[in-house]
């Protein structure tokens, strides 16, 4: 099954890392949020890729192309111009990276890739910043009961700062960084449908505009709704605090351990 990650915005709210890379190359506990995204969805057998790439794209293309030799103990035989691989810890995945355009949006960019998914078949889609401890078992499971062209994972959106119930002038109870509102948002980790790119005009369409939208409207967006950890990777302190997490070795997202 393929999964198609959205990985070509400028992710102006992380300038401090962006400005050098594209938002899904910077790395937690040294290795690019993209190669955690990858690995949640290849420990549970997707391991066919295809990266909407735009912003500083060449990243992308220059790190996955160099991925085996990084990952393998090699031998290099200046006369003979050769290069032998010894123990080799490369994953065994298929990757394919499009220049998706610097500009385009979501929509687009899925749009733009519709010509390497096969027609009639279920894929997965994802952004490139964001990371949780899903099933994606669980959420095909969903969408095939569900029978509609899309499913959106539903998630709550862990909150930011405490909260306090007061009474008479006293804090009663006091709870750090309670989930969100209670509402649920959309947390990436789609199984769609491939009629959904009919949904997308062009370029300049973003997929949580009018194509989200007019399925809601229709009945044709299932949600599936993931309660366990997520986190989307938005600024300088979502990086600080993801890399905390698996600089502690409890990443809640490592399902792949």
């Amino acid at each position: 099954m393929k999964v198609v990650i959205l990985a070509g915005g400028l992710g102006t709210r992380i300038s401090e890392e962006s400005h050098l890379r594209p938002k899904p190359m910077i790395e937690i506990g040294g290795f690019p949020i993209i190669w955690h995204i990858m690995k949640i969805y290849a420990s549970q057998g997707a391991t066919d890729f295809i990266i909407c790439a735009g912003y500083r794209g060449y990243m992308l293309k220059e790190y996955f192309a160099n991925y085996v030799l990084h990952r393998s103990d090699v031998t290099f035989d200046m006369a003979a111009q050769t290069v032998e691989y010894h123990r080799n810890s490369a994953e065994a995945w298929r990757v394919t990276i499009v220049d998706t355009g610097a500009e385009t949006l979501t929509g687009g960019r899925l749009k733009r890739v519709g010509h390497l998914l096969t027609p009639g078949e279920t894929f997965l889609m994802t952004y490139g910043d964001g990371v949780a401890d899903i099933s994606i078992e669980g959420l095909l499971a969903q969408h095939r009961k569900l029978g509609k062209a899309a499913t959106v994972t539903a998630v709550k959106p862990p909150g930011r700062y405490g909260s306090t119930r007061i009474e008479d002038g006293l804090v009663r109870e006091f709870q750090e960084k309670p989930p969100g509102d209670g509402g649920y948002i959309n947390g990436g980790f789609f199984a769609l449908e491939t009629d959904v790119l009919s949904r997308i005009p062009g370029d300049t369409t973003a997929w949580e505009a009018e194509p989200l939208q007019s399925l809601a409207a229709q009945g044709q967006l299932g949600a599936y709704q993931h309660d366990g950890f997520w986190h989307a990777m938005d600024t300088l302190r979502d990086k600080n605090h993801l890399e905390s997490l698996w600089q502690s070795g409890r990443a809640p997202w490592n399902v792949w351990a």
